[in-house]
Formats: C-alpha cells, structure tokens, sequence
C-alpha cells in the first residue's frame, strides 16, 4: 500500500516542483501562438483552455494507462514508483517540450520538427517510421475497443460490426475540422473517462481502509510474476504512464489550438501527469484482482479488465466504466489518424484547406489501415505480433523526440541535461529491446543477444549517440562564438543543411 500512496504523492509534487523546473527553463511568454497567427478554420483554430486539457489527455492517454499496466503491474509493486518517478523527470518533459517545439515552430509536426533539429537526412527516415508507428497504432486501436465492444455484447458476435463503425468515426474525425467533431465530442468522452476511473478509485479506497493488504503481493501473485527483465521489458509494456513517443504525435494538435503559451505546463505537463495519476489507480485495481484470483496472470487483459470492473463495480456501474476504457482507445486512435494527415500534408506541402485535399491524403490511408486490420485479425499471434512492433516503435518516437528536444536546449542556451538524461535511458531501452529480445523471448523478432551483453552494448550505443550530437552541437555554437555571429542564426543555418 506504502507504494501506491507514496507514488501519488510523487505525481502531485512532481507537478508543482519539476514541472515549475521545466516552465521556467522554457519560459512561455505572450507571443502569438500558431492557432492565432494561422488560424485556417480546419487544423489552426483557438480553443477555450479546457478543451484543450481534455482533448490532449485523451489524445494521449489510449489504452496504455488501462491495458499496458494490467500488463506491467505483474512485474511487482516496484511498478508504482516506476510509473511516478518516469512520468515527472521523463514522461511529462518529453509532453511538455514536443508540444513547446511545436508551439515555437509554428505548430510543426514531429517529423518536420526531426527535420529542423536532427537535420533532412535523420527526417527522411524518421517520417517513414513515424507514418508506420501510426498506422500500426490506428490499426490497434480500431482493433482492441472493437473486441471490448464485441464483449459487451456476448455472444451476438459484433466486432466486424464495431471495426466498422470506429473505422468511420475516425475517417470523420479526421476530415472534418478540429473544433467540429474532436472539439465537440470530447468533453463528453473526457467526463466518461473520469467518471470511470473516478469510481474504480473510490472503490478501491472503500477497500483499502478495511484491507491494505490487498495492495501487497500475495504468496500466489508473487509466483506467477513476469519471469522477465526489467530492463527493457517494463519500459515498453507500460510507455503511457511513464514515457512514451506517441505523445509527441499528438501534442502539436493542440500547439495549434492554443490561445497563450502561458497554458502549455498545464496542457502538456499537466495531462501526462494525469494520465500518470490514472495509470496508477488501474494498476493498483489490476493487482487486487491478481491477488484474488492468480490464474488471471495468464489471461488476455481484456479478460482481466472486465474482471476488474465487475469486481470493483458490478456488473451495471462497471459497464460504465468498461465504456471509458473504450473511449480512451477511441480518442487516440481518431487522433492518430488526423496526425498521419497532418504530417503527410506538412512533407508534401498540401494545403489542407479544402476538404477534397483531406480526402486526397486520407484515401490511402484508409486502404493501408483496412490492409493492416485484414492481416492482424486471420488468427491471435497476427495480432500480438502487431502489437510488439508498435509497442517497440512507440519507445523510438520517445528516444527521437528527446533527442531533438536536446538539441533544441543546446541551441538555446538553456539546461540540456533535462531532455538529455531521459533521452538517452529511453535511447537504451530501445536498443536493448531489439538486442535481446526474440522469438525464444516471447517477443518479436531481434537479435537474441545475452541480457548482460544486450545491456552493456545498448548502454554504449546510446551514450556514443549523445555524445556525438552534443559534441556537434556544442562545436558548432563554439564557432558561432568565436566568429561573433549569433548561436540564433547559426541553428538557423544548420537547420537549412
């Protein structure tokens, strides 16, 4: 229980301390934002400040906080200091910085973003990554709230149905301007969303205060933890929650609907630290169930999610909530789809002003994503093995990010060692993910390397990395220094390259 309390009380001071930290560092002003200097009507439009809260966290939050700690919490207890500790020093900067960059680059997306801070030749390749991740992730997110769909009505045999019905919402969402469709609908969704979690909370407390021992691992749970390390394998089975690269996807839809930068800790800074506060609490449920019932261990999440609801809630106020878990993939997943549009029109150069331009853009899309749901739904291991590959990709959006994000620090003057630590541990864990894992892991294919040795060269591939860019960066500011020029200008010039 310690843990648990403890952990909560990392997120909320962390918000108040580090995040302040991080504010001052970037120092929001009063300069005119993209959402007023560009306004279009479609993408560029000003929104009231709480809709923006809502929009972001919901855009952010997808399945991960749900899903991916039901999976992690087996890894122990240790998890409910994992999530806090990651989510303040590295989550929540990395949400903060994406979505500052774009706010000061005139709402670009991550890929031009890449372009500006990493150079074109580390953009070319990155936009073709990033446009798989998010097809992967509009792919599992049709699929996953379809079969939670498909679950409450048990035994009618819906889901084609409901991958159908969430495929056309989010072609919608996608084509129709931001304040119509997402900024419209999601007020609704965020309250759902919070109610649902609101209620586990309460219940959970309700229970604590008479058992809290149900918060500690059980003789049955302890022997049906995960069997694996650590490092990697935490980082990539919960990324929302503590840190995760398709945040920075996500963030420059609302850098371009923002009225004042003023509101970006609380936008960006804030919303991951919620998402973290809700990680917490559907962790701390799934351990409770897993203590009541061990064999759950080796269930499908699904299966145990439903058995949280009805455990905590009963069957009527837990279909309530199995509902805002439904709502959590549907958001990020219409989402994901609007930043694939907005990237490929950002690298093409096509206006997005007229609808039958957003057409244009989506029809290929829409073929790619009915592509991919075709494949990942012929049996369950199409399915998992889709999941790894996004999971992995998410964490390599992380470690680019940050690495822009530092290099943009560097360029600046201001304290790099803040996007420079959590960039090179998420560095890291991508590299010892695809070192060590493989089939004999349960994972997707990688190279199958021993742990120790997987460890130990991922650690020097991502410390040479940042070594060399800093040593780059700091080369090029020296020269600027010493020609007289202004480091502004020489970013500027570099940028070109």
């Amino acid at each position: 229980m310690w843990y648990f309390l403890i952990g909560l009380a990392i997120l909320i001071a962390g918000y108040y301390t580090y995040g302040r930290l991080i504010e001052k560092i970037l120092a929001p002003d009063d300069r005119e934002t993209p959402a007023v200097r560009l306004h279009d009507g479609v993408d560029f439009v000003v929104l009231p400040q709480w809709k923006n809260m809502l929009i972001q966290l919901l855009n952010i939050a997808g399945i991960g906080p749900v899903i991916g700690v039901i999976l992690g919490i087996r890894f122990g207890v240790i998890v409910f200091l994992f999530i806090p500790i990651g989510n303040i020093i590295g989550g929540a900067v990395h949400d903060f910085m994406s979505g500052m960059m774009s706010l000061r680059n005139d709402g670009a997306n991550l890929p031009e973003l890449v372009r500006r801070y990493l150079g074109r030749r580390a953009y070319y390749a990155f936009n073709v990554f990033m446009c798989i991740v998010l097809l992967l992730v509009v792919a599992v997110f049709i699929n996953v709230p379809a079969k939670l769909i498909d679950g409450l009505f048990d035994g009618h045999q819906i889901f084609l149905l409901a991958v159908v019905l969430v495929f056309v919402y989010y072609i919608v969402a996608t084509l129709f301007p931001v304040d119509k469709i997402i900024g419209r609908f999601y007020p609704l969704f965020g309250g759902l969303l919070l109610l649902g979690t609101l209620a586990v909370f309460g219940k959970l407390v309700y229970d604590l205060c008479g058992d809290p021992s149900i918060l500690t691992e059980s003789a049955a749970f302890r022997l049906g933890k995960l069997d694996q390390p650590i490092l990697p394998m935490l980082f990539v089975t919960i990324a929302c929650g503590i840190l995760s690269g398709f945040h920075a996807t996500q963030s420059p839809i609302i850098a371009r609907t923002m009225r004042s930068e003023r509101e970006a800790r609380a936008n960006f800074y804030g919303m991951m630290v919620v998402e973290g506060l809700i990680a917490m609490v559907w962790a701390a449920a799934a351990l409770v169930v897993y203590n009541a019932d061990p064999l759950l261990l080796g269930q499908n999440p699904n299966t145990v999610l439903i058995k949280i609801t009805e455990h905590f809630l009963g069957n009527y106020v837990g279909v309530v909530t199995l509902v805002s878990v439904i709502v959590l993939a549907v958001t990020s997943g219409d989402t994901a789809m609007r930043s694939l549009r907005l990237s490929l029109a950002e690298s093409l150069k096509v206006s997005q002003t007229a609808i039958s331009k957003r057409l244009l853009l989506c029809v290929p899309l829409i073929l790619l994503v009915s592509l991919l749901l075709w494949w990942s739904n012929q049996d369950a291991d199409s399915f998992g093995i889709l999941w790894n590959y996004f999971a992995w990709g998410n964490q390599v959006l992380a470690a680019v990010t940050l690495t822009a994000a530092t290099v943009y620090l560097v360029r600046a003057g201001k304290p790099f060692i803040v996007t420079l630590v959590p960039g090179v541990f998420m560095s890291f864990i991508v590299w010892c993910f695809i070192l060590w894992t493989s089939r004999e892991h349960r994972g997707p294919a990688g190279l199958g390397l021993p742990l120790d040795i997987a460890q130990a060269l991922a650690l020097i591939l991502a410390v040479g990395t940042f070594g060399h860019l800093l040593s780059r960066e700091l080369r090029g500011l020296n020269r600027a220094d010493a020609n007289n020029e202004n480091p502004a200008d020489n970013a500027a010039a570099t940028k070109e390259k």
